[in-house]
């Protein structure tokens, strides 16, 4: 079969292709203002990739086309495929129908930490032999690829395995189909990691998303296992509102706890108050281990023992733009993460801090998701930034204005509307020693490299 995908670009989109092609399928795409890592992942895949949405491209006659919800009614390949009554299939759609069909499926939902907790799922079900199929919002440096299909089990060598790890997003599936991604995946264990008020551009409440959340609740079976963070009150109020599988939460002396933590970051796992183990890692911060708690418990659930999980995630190496280190210029090291909502800004920070100690944290932020442009967000990102010795913004593009809304941060914030403006004082303030953390969820327009080229 050939598909093709419009929006190919986007991490789920990307890892859609990846999976198609691998399935035997012949795969083309298109999209526009492409950027790593997901361009260079198609390029390696041999996957052809067209810029913009041209009509030209009905001409390719693929069996299917693929939408992603990047795309909207106005967009001229989509008016095309819809006038001639072409077939066509969101990406959840297509992805349940074709690839997760008969499969346990481990999903992972949550506001925040969706790609690192996935990530480290699908490397702990790997470790122990299960080989396990995936589709991540993101790179993992353990697989070096976002997507692949299940493989041979350690303990079936002419078998393929049952597993597949999903990252479950509640952003909406397609201009045609306004449910949310994650009702598509019928997970079997379903890992519910927080929940907070995010994407304003489609959800007017915090109980809007909370009604997606119960839709999801409402396809594990009685036979699955949900893995709840006892902390969000938001996700006892989705429970609350009905609940057909059983439930174990992390965060709760009553099942999944951390224990002692040692200033390393290794730290004690407790289940039911009694130790399973000490985690070693190169990890910081609280939602880390968060993360890993609610990992154990869903690894368990597929028959991956405590000390076979504990030994992996002592071998996990994280994720692509999650405190990635992208260089080190005359003593100033600059990292890479994808943080882009107040509370993500708050962890990233609080685990660097906790990293580096007194050392210099120079924050730089691109208020780049719709949510964060459209200013919902403006009154929490002063408090999410306050672990940085210095705070630069990139106000471009905006409907609020960021100088306003830094203001509680007084002398310590700094915004530009100009990328090269923006880099000359970064550079005139950094020295030996300083620690230069960028958070955006795009590209930032490599900014990071123009960095460590100006501090070398």
């Amino acid at each position: 079969m050939h598909i093709h995908i419009l929006g190919i670009c986007g991490t789920f989109m990307g890892g859609i292709a990846a999976l198609a092609q691998a399935a035997g399928h012949r795969v083309t795409g298109c999209d526009a203002g492409v950027y790593p890592p997901m361009s260079t992942q198609l390029e390696a895949q041999g996957i052809r990739l067209i810029e913009g949405f041209g009509v030209e491209q009905i001409n390719l006659t693929p069996d299917v086309f693929v939408i992603g919800n990047v795309v909207a009614r106005g967009n001229p390949l989509m008016e095309e495929i819809l006038n001639r009554g072409l077939p066509y299939v969101s990406g959840p759609q297509w992805l349940a129908e074709n690839v997760l069909r008969d499969k346990w499926v481990l999903a992972v939902a949550g506001t925040h930490g969706k790609t690192s907790t996935s990530s480290m799922l699908a490397w702990v079900l790997e470790y122990a032999g299960l080989a396990p199929g995936f589709l991540i919002g993101g790179v993992p440096e353990n697989f070096g690829v976002s997507a692949r299909l299940p493989g041979a089990p350690r303990q079936e060598p002419e078998g393929s395995s049952p597993f597949f790890v999903m990252e479950a997003d509640e952003y909406d599936t397609a201009f045609f189909d306004k449910r949310s991604k994650f009702v598509h995946y019928h997970p079997r264990t379903a890992v519910l990691n927080n929940l907070e008020f995010d994407h304003a551009d489609i959800f007017p409440d915090l109980a809007a998303i909370e009604t997606q959340f119960h839709h999801l609740v409402r396809t594990v079976p009685a036979a699955g296992l949900l893995v709840v963070n006892a902390r969000e009150e938001s996700l006892a109020r989705v429970l609350q509102r009905g609940c057909w599988t059983p439930v174990e939460h992390f965060g709760s002396a009553a099942d999944w706890q951390v224990g002692e933590v040692t200033a390393d970051g290794s730290f004690e796992v407790l289940l039911n108050g009694k130790p399973l183990g000490r985690v070693q890692w190169d990890l910081l911060g609280e939602h880390n281990r968060m993360n890993a708690l609610a990992v154990l418990a869903a690894a368990r659930h597929v028959g991956v023992t405590g000390e076979v999980c504990i030994a992996a995630l002592g071998q996990f190496r994280n994720v692509k733009r999650r405190m990635e280190l992208r260089g080190v210029a005359n003593g100033v090291a600059v990292y890479d993460d994808f943080a882009h909502h107040p509370t993500a800004i708050s962890t990233t920070l609080a685990g660097l801090r906790a990293r580096v100690g007194q050392a210099r944290i120079l924050a730089v932020l691109e208020p780049r998701s719709n949510t964060m442009k459209l200013g919902v967000m403006k009154a929490a990102l002063p408090g999410s930034l306050l672990a940085a010795d210095h705070v630069f913004c990139y106000g471009a593009n905006l409907g609020w204005d960021a100088t306003l809304a830094l203001q509680p941060l007084d002398h310590k914030a700094t915004v530009h509307d100009d990328i090269e403006a923006l880099v000359d004082d970064i550079v005139a303030m950094a020295r030996p020693g300083d620690f230069v953390l960028v958070m955006s969820n795009g590209g930032f327009a490599g900014i990071h490299q123009k960095l460590l080229d100006r501090l070398a």
